[in-house]
């Protein structure tokens, strides 16, 4: 292993264009669990709380469990030590952007700047009807569903919901820096969902290296994983980190 974060960090110095694509994986140990897999949350919840359509037709009991998974338990949530390791190595001139699947902030929190959500923030609530966006800080979540001052129609978390198209503007950027990337690391995404994991196979298709961060073999890793660095997104970029500061 050490090894490979050796010849990791040598062709990422050398990268003139580099990138992560992130997954639920990053934040597993920041405690956020993922919503697929033997821990998901759909094990939990019913998935249709989170369908465009149900939820426009049930939204005061959509946002019950909205409330309870994204602004009660995932509002404890803080980077860890692989978020931050990525937002030093973007103020380093190390990497030039994060395309992330995640909708939990974290990268932001711990400090990057360059930031493209492929699926939205959850951080953000929009008014269906005039379009007003809100910071979560400002709701009253004890009100269900919350509503917007201007118009009193239901706010929706800002993230996308099943039977939504991704946010242009994050779509655009994302494939092009995967385009422009020499190196692409993939943190913690197994390659099951897409469009986004179109994502780094873009990059691969461009000439970029792919290095791969994963506790176990993903989608990814016979298809165009160039290195895998088998282990927790934390310690791995912390060792990581070590090479490249």
């Amino acid at each position: 292993m050490e090894l490979l974060i050796k010849e990791a960090a040598r062709i990422i110095k050398e990268s003139k264009s580099t990138i992560a694509f992130t997954g639920a994986g990053i934040s597993v140990e920041s405690g956020i669990p993922p919503f697929r897999g033997e821990h998901g949350l759909w094990n939990k919840y019913n998935p249709e709380v989170l369908d465009l359509g149900y939820f426009l037709t049930n939204a005061e009991e959509c946002w019950i469990y909205i409330r309870e998974i994204f602004y009660d338990f995932f509002a404890e949530a803080k980077p860890n030590e692989a978020h931050l390791t990525l937002a030093k190595m973007e103020s380093s001139g190390i990497m030039n952007a994060v395309v992330t699947q995640n909708i939990d902030n974290l990268h932001y929190q711990a400090g990057s700047k360059t930031v493209y959500e492929f699926h939205g923030n959850s951080k953000k609530l929009k008014c269906l009807k005039c379009g007003k966006v809100y910071h979560a800080a400002e709701i009253d979540f004890t009100q269900i569903p919350p509503t917007c001052v201007n118009d009193g129609e239901v706010l929706k978390p800002d993230f996308i919901f099943f039977g939504e198209g991704i946010p242009s503007e994050a779509y655009s950027s994302s494939f092009a820096a995967a385009e422009k990337a020499e190196v692409c690391l993939i943190i913690g995404s197994t390659g099951e969902v897409t469009p986004a994991s179109y994502v780094p196979r873009t990059a691969k298709q461009a000439g970029a290296t792919i290095i791969e961060i994963n506790p176990e073999e993903t989608i990814f890793t016979s298809a165009i994983t160039d290195i895998h660095l088998k282990g927790k997104a934390s310690e791995i970029l912390t060792l990581l980190g070590k090479q490249l500061f």
